[in-house]
């Protein structure tokens, strides 16, 4: 599942191709992927303009002239591609915007989706999320202090997208990898420095992947060489029995409340 950095490159690169860009057809071949008829859906998409797109937690928001807006939550499986007529992956679409000659194409849309909210359904919906990493105001004692609350094990508590947000399977694993923490450490257990490590590891850990492309097993557009490059340089995460990239010991994988999580047992503690 897409996490913060992959949903960020999308605002990133989305933004260019498609603020100040008018909706001249929309395409909908699933209808369980909005949340509002058909016809209601595309009658109020049709002539409305991209006026800002933003991104919170793992969700992409297009602002619409209009004054309501579409949040996109990719969920498992999902993904996007911009392309037109003749560039199309060959997979079934459930949804296509058109904006011109460009379409913007949503992939694999069974879990994820595409809603047309007012600002309030909107806040509502958002409200209940975590701080954002990257929040100047997201600072370490506010996260001494949200983890001073916190019972269970790392992996859970990072994953959790009302402690923090965006962050998933992938990336709780790489961060606590960053901390020479291991993923089944009890929150409650931790030093003062093991603490402040875990801080100190989140912001650079989500902005290298960030940096190197995500990832992302498709790409966004034709010719991209970027999105998904992250997977040629995980440093544990699905690296089982592969040796470590800082001490040499064969990462393990393990089992956490049903979720998969990979550590080094040589320097994580």
């Amino acid at each position: 599942m897409p996490e913060l950095p992959e949903m960020e490159l999308y605002r990133i690169e989305l933004s260019k191709y498609f603020i100040g860009q008018q909706i001249t057809w929309v395409e909908i071949n699933r209808e369980k992927s909005i949340n509002v008829p058909v016809s209601q859906f595309t009658e109020e998409l049709l002539g409305s303009t991209i006026s800002g797109i933003r991104r919170r937690a793992k969700y992409i928001i297009f602002d619409l002239s209009s004054g309501k807006h579409l949040l996109l939550h990719l969920m498992l499986g999902g993904w996007m591609f911009i392309g037109n007529e003749h560039v199309s992956p060959e997979r079934t679409k459930q949804v296509i915007l058109t904006f011109g000659n460009t379409k913007l194409f949503f992939i694999g849309l069974r879990l994820g989706y595409l809603h047309l909210l007012t600002s309030e359904e909107l806040h509502k919906k958002l409200s209940v999320l975590g701080p954002e990493p990257f929040d100047p105001e997201f600072q370490l004692e506010d996260f001494k202090e949200r983890l001073s609350k916190k019972r269970g094990v790392l992996k859970s508590i990072l994953i959790d997208p009302k402690f923090i947000a965006g962050i998933g399977n992938c990336y709780s694993d790489e961060i606590c990898f960053e901390a020479r923490l291991r993923t089944t450490n009890k929150a409650a257990d931790l030093s003062e420095g093991q603490v402040i490590s875990l801080f100190s590891s989140i912001k650079p850990t989500l902005s290298r992947a960030i940096q190197i492309g995500g990832y992302m097993d498709y790409p966004l557009y034709q010719n991209d060489k970027k999105t998904g490059s992250y997977n040629d340089h995980f440093l544990v995460y699905e690296c089982e029995n592969l040796p470590c990239k800082r001490c040499g010991t064969l990462i393990k994988r393990i089992e956490i409340s049903s979720r998969k999580s990979f550590y080094c047992p040589g320097c994580q503690e």
